[in-house]
Order: C-alpha cells, then sequence, then structure tokens
C-alpha cells in the first residue's frame, strides 16, 4: 500500500493498512490528549482515507487503558487567542467531517473516552468499548467548564434521544460502560484485548455489502441529522473560544489542570 506523504511525518497517528480498510491508532502519551497537531493529523488522514477508492471502512482506536482522555488542557490553557480560535475552528471543523464521512466509520474505543474523546467516537457509525466500570465515556464539557457546540447536542441526541441526551449533558456526566450500552452511545462491551478485533469482525460485514448501496444508506439514515447541522457553526466557535478567556472560567479551569497535570506525566 502507497503511503502519503505527509503520514511519514504524523507525530500524533499510526495508520494500518488492511486489505480494504485502515486501522487510524491515535498514538499520543499513555492518554492521546487532543491538540491542535492531533486535529489536523486526523483531519488529514480522513480527507485522505475518504478519497482513496481502495480503501472502504476506517476503524479509530486508541491504546490500552485510553482512546482520548479528551482536550490537551495542559497544553490549550497556554495557547494565545489566535491559537485557541484556530484550535476551535479546527477541531469544529475535524467533527463535522467525521460526521459527515461517508464510508464506514467504526470506534474501537480501549478505555477512557470523555470529553473530546467521546467528540471523536460519537460521529462514528459502531462503538465497541471496553469492558471495566473504570472505563467512561460521554460529553462531560459543562462540568470542566468548555463550551459545547449546537452541533454535538445534535448527534449525541441521535443516539440516545432527546430527553436522556439533555439530561446527561446538563450533568456534564461520564457514563460507564454499562451505563453507555443501556443509554444506546455504546454498541457493545468486550474484554479490552478483543475491542480492534470486535470492530474489524463488523468491518468485515460492512464489506461484504455492495458499497454503493451501503454508502447510499448510510446518507439516507443520517440525513435528517446533517441537515440539523450548522456546517459553518461559526458563532458557536466564536463562543467557545469568547468563553475560554472569561476570568472566572480561566481560574476554575487552571485549578482544574493543576489538580491533574501530575498524573499525565
Amino acid at each position: 500500500m502507497e503511503v502519503h506523504p505527509y503520514e511519514k511525518y504524523m507525530n500524533t497517528l499510526e495508520v494500518t493498512y488492511k486489505d480494504e480498510y485502515a486501522i487510524v491508532q491515535m498514538n499520543r502519551g499513555k492518554v492521546n490528549a487532543i491538540n491542535f497537531e492531533m486535529v489536523q493529523e486526523l483531519r488529514d488522514i480522513f480527507h485522505a482515507l475518504e478519497g482513496n477508492a481502495k480503501m472502504k471502512g476506517v476503524i479509530l482506536t486508541g491504546q490500552p487503558h485510553y482512546f482520548s482522555a479528551g482536550l490537551d488542557l495542559i497544553e490549550l490553557i497556554q495557547y494565545d487567542k489566535d491559537q485557541i480560535r484556530d484550535f476551535f475552528v479546527s477541531f469544529g471543523a475535524l467533527y463535522l467531517e467525521l460526521v459527515q464521512f461517508k464510508k464506514p466509520f467504526i470506534s474501537a474505543i480501549t478505555g477512557h473516552s470523555p470529553a473530546g474523546g467521546c467528540v471523536l467516537a460519537v460521529a462514528s457509525d459502531n462503538r465497541y468499548m471496553a469492558e471495566g466500570d473504570k472505563y467512561v465515556i460521554g460529553l462531560n464539557e459543562v462540568a470542566v467548564n468548555i463550551q459545547i457546540s449546537q452541533n454535538l447536542t445534535e448527534v449525541y441526541a441521535f443516539w440516545m434521544g432527546d430527553g436522556l441526551a439533555s439530561r446527561y449533558i446538563l450533568e456534564g456526566k461520564l457514563l460507564t460502560g454499562k451505563e453507555a450500552v443501556a443509554a444506546g452511545l455504546v454498541d457493545e462491551l468486550v474484554p479490552l484485548e478483543n475491542v480492534l478485533e470486535r470492530a474489524e469482525k463488523r468491518m468485515q460485514v460492512y464489506l461484504r455489502a455492495d458499497q454503493e448501496i451501503l454508502i447510499n444508506t448510510k446518507s439516507k439514515l443520517r440525513k435528517h441529522l446533517w441537515d440539523k447541522l450548522d456546517l459553518e457553526a461559526e458563532n458557536s466557535l466564536k463562543e467557545a473560544s469568547e468563553l475560554w478567556w472569561k476570568p472566572e472560567i480561566r481560574a476554575k479551569m487552571k485549578a482544574y489542570v493543576e489538580s491533574f497535570s501530575g498524573k499525565r506525566k
């Protein structure tokens, strides 16, 4: 399989090509915290895979115990106003691109997947998660003082329904795997060592289908969701970047970062 030139220089991802699909593994430290570089590399690889006719699907996965711990607040708290605006714009664009990704897209959730990790996972067609009550998934943006976008609330509700999504988002609730399955957020729990294997088994089912019919059907299933999305989302992103600099929020965020920064080393 030919390697795209930029893939030789990716710092946060590892890509494995199978016969008809690719496995994209996030590989940035032990918790796969999301920074601007990772967002850009994810956008690049998914764009390349969507345009690659040989690749009929993508599996996104992480490392043992962490799919992604979410945004790298330790790094982001150091960004200036231009950098944080660029980050939110790029992250918002990545999310929309993943939600609208035409080919089969599966998340093999290898552990914790809160906040930004959940943002990536909910864009996929299927989510297989490592079993164990210590692993959590969910949109806890309210709890960590980050403004959630309208686009993100729409996809959360797409999977679990308006009422449950509303309650969980307002609570900033992180769900255990069992709660996530019950809510419809996760398809199935499997042992950690079998998560990727289970995702590949599902991918094989998709590969047996006529690809034009499969892609057309995914488009029909997501049409009502896509119609609700704000494809510009400038106001929401502007709101998030402005609130980022609110003094009382900055103070809480710095305290939050200080409380866990030692654990990331």
